[in-house]
């Protein structure tokens, strides 16, 4: 059963595009495809973990006789399941196979997964062809509140994450929020981090009421799942409309916690801690290193906690070499001149991207807590 469809409309000129939220709507994607004009071949590309739950049916809806998307071709590609899979030889894998199912400039790409698919598969198609259509179907919580949104794609490199990539908006997002039944409850946990961040960022009141409704949120009920996920959206795409491609600074708040997570995965290597829970780390040393400047009350960054801690995230910093942490910091796509950079909050609902961080600073935010 479809509940009512929400829509949050991202405005972007010739690039704007709908994100449209509900449960049970992926039902009707053929329908929401066949909108689109001039489509010769749908690919749906996929992970080994989501292609059994969800984008094999997509696939069949798309490519039954009866389909109203109303495509000549309909292709499917499966790549590994994990952030490894965010890699060169994974986007080359995807290039040679569009060309071999004779993909062109009606080709549709149509996304299904979490963050890794979307950021792969999005970066494939902002490539092939100097750039051919795609769908976000976002499966993950943390793909539905923030990769799937703004148009960021890429890969990572050996040892700097989503250095090489590019701004190609899609066309659509299709969020179904019944999804999130199947997803295990660290992957859910994993996505509240990025919840959590919207709330520190933008919205202090969206941070209150994730403290007095967590509970029904770790129990997925729908309503609330619902608008979270629409406010996060909205969040999101007011932040991108401002500052698409990150030339104004504003986009910058979107990576709170993203300096010192980053550096985290390339550290401990990806995959170690999924990309939330590094988020939730991050945040947790982003709040104690602006406190130590004076920028914040420590009971900032005792709310974020509390909250963290119920949302069944890591909090601890784990030990881990400090040289090799701000090595990585220093080249992250913040950075200036080999200067880290950092967004930092003055308040719930509000950050700012701060440069002249002292060191000694950074390294004692990063100390190993219990």
């Amino acid at each position: 059963m479809t509940s009512q469809l929400e829509t949050v409309h991202v405005a972007l000129s010739e690039r704007s595009y709908d994100i449209s939220i509900g449960a049970g709507i992926l039902v009707d994607i053929d329908k929401y495809i066949s909108e689109f004009d001039d489509v010769s071949h749908v690919v749906v590309i996929s992970d080994s973990n989501v292609s059994e739950l969800y984008a094999g049916t997509i696939f069949r809806l798309l490519s039954n006789e009866v389909s109203r998307a109303n495509v000549r071709e309909a292709y499917f590609l499966v790549v590994d399941a994990g952030e490894e899979s965010k890699s060169v030889n994974w986007l080359s894998t995807l290039w040679q196979s569009l060309l071999e199912v004779g993909a062109d400039r009606k080709t549709l790409i149509v996304a299904v997964g979490g963050g890794v698919i979307g950021d792969l598969a999005g970066f494939a198609a902002a490539s092939y062809g100097r750039g051919i259509r795609f769908v976000q179907v976002p499966t993950t919580l943390l793909a539905q509140v923030d990769s799937s949104v703004g148009g960021k794609t890429g890969i990572n490199l050996p040892n700097s994450k989503n250095m090489v990539g590019a701004f190609w908006q899609p066309l659509g997002v299709i969020i179904d929020t019944q999804t999130l039944r199947t997803l295990p409850a660290r992957e859910f946990s994993a996505g509240l981090a990025e919840v959590i961040k919207y709330g520190v960022i933008l919205d202090d009141e969206f941070f209150k009421l994730l403290e007095d409704n967590l509970e029904s949120i770790m129990r997925r009920e729908t309503d609330i799942m619902q608008q979270v996920i629409k406010r996060c959206c909205e969040l999101k795409a007011y932040v991108v409309q401002e500052d698409e491609r990150e030339t104004t600074g504003l986009r910058a708040v979107l990576n709170y916690g993203h300096t010192f997570c980053h550096a985290i995965e390339s550290v401990t290597g990806y995959g170690h801690y999924l990309h939330g829970e590094a988020v939730s780390i991050g945040m947790l040393c982003a709040s104690r290193l602006a406190a130590a400047m004076g920028r914040i009350g420590h009971d900032v960054t005792d709310r974020q906690q509390r909250l963290l801690e119920k949302a069944g995230l890591p909090v601890a910093m784990p030990d881990l070499d400090h040289d090799a942490l701000i090595a990585v910091m220093r080249n992250d796509k913040k950075a200036e001149h080999g200067k880290m950079r950092f967004v930092l909050p003055t308040k719930l609902g509000h950050v700012e991207l701060v440069g002249d961080v002292d060191e000694q600073d950074v390294r004692n935010a990063m100390q190993p807590t219990a």
